[in-house]
């Protein structure tokens, strides 16, 4: 379970007492406790779009007060958590976030390993390898890449084969930080069928599928039946979008994440440019936890 999700748990389920169940959604699946399936599942943010211009004591100010209590925090954004930060720095990230109840989830980066170039894949090996060590020095738990695209005159094959080995790779280094490599549903290897074939080669336990709710996972045979091919590699953390948007059928995602009883964090990758981003935030809070509790509510 995320650290913000018991610290939320016991937090509310003290403060509500005998009344849960007449508190609405939120409290009535609080009230259900960790018998049912969902419980361990929170709400999270990517610093994607939203949070992209955010200083870190800012972005957490945000996230304790809209009760977004995980954060992704994507390379190049203002809150400037690098792995340029020194030692100093980076115990001060992880003191900002020890101090308050929002939980550092891990780095988002950019580092992919489709790369033809021998010398560009071993540069994204090492960088991957410096966002692990950043990750583990301000209390994350794991790291986002990308697997990414496919080229002109290089197999097909060949690229899964040097995706999913790469991926063995960071994640053995990753492991001996305690840091989950979570491979993002990305870019032209975005068709879940070929996500699966990466996770075959990659067969490295600490090696993880990052969901990512694209177009691509509605076709073909439909929205389970992809979702059922990488289930039993789904690593910490799932990107969203705006959960009220009509373009993707997010209540039936959460049935499904909940039907395997799903432990992490669900992540607002948000795409819209809402004049007010906390109230905004807020919002979706309210939307996830009552789509969550209509979900569990099945079971």
């Amino acid at each position: 379970m995320p650290r913000s999700t018991r610290r939320r748990f016991l937090h509310e389920t003290a403060s509500l007492a005998g009344a849960a169940l007449a508190a609405g959604p939120l409290g009535h699946a609080l009230a259900w406790g960790a018998d049912k399936p969902g419980a361990n599942m929170d709400l999270g943010l990517v610093t994607y779009l939203w949070a992209k211009d955010w200083d870190l004591p800012t972005l957490i100010a945000h996230c304790e007060k809209s009760g977004v209590l995980g954060v992704e925090l994507r390379t190049t954004h203002a809150h400037g958590v690098e792995p340029s930060l020194n030692l100093k720095e980076r115990i001060e990230v992880r003191k900002r976030f020890a101090d308050s109840p929002v939980e550092f989830v891990g780095p988002g980066s950019n580092e992919r390993f489709d790369h033809p170039d021998p010398q560009a894949l071993e540069n994204a090996i090492e960088a991957t390898k410096a966002f692990i060590k950043l990750s583990h020095d301000c209390g994350g738990s794991g790291v986002k890449v990308k697997p990414d695209s496919f080229h002109k005159n290089v197999p097909r094959e060949k690229t899964i084969e040097q995706i999913g080995k790469s991926l063995n790779v960071v994640g053995a280094f990753g492991a001996d930080y305690g840091q989950q490599i979570r491979l993002e549903v990305h870019g032209q290897c975005s068709p879940l069928p070929i996500m699966r074939e990466i996770m075959d080669v990659a067969d490295h336990p600490n090696v993880a599928v990052c969901w990512n709710s694209n177009a691509q996972d509605l076709k073909d045979e439909g929205l389970a039946h992809n979702f059922h091919l990488v289930k039993d590699r789904l690593g910490a953390t799932v990107h969203v979008r705006e959960l009220n948007s009509t373009d993707y059928p997010y209540a039936e995602l959460l049935d499904l994440f909940v039907g395997v009883d799903y432990a992490g964090w669900i992540m607002l990758e948000c795409h819209t440019d809402p004049a007010d981003k906390l109230a905004a935030l807020t919002e979706q809070r309210k939307v996830f936890d009552e789509m969550l509790a209509k979900a569990r509510a099945k079971r």
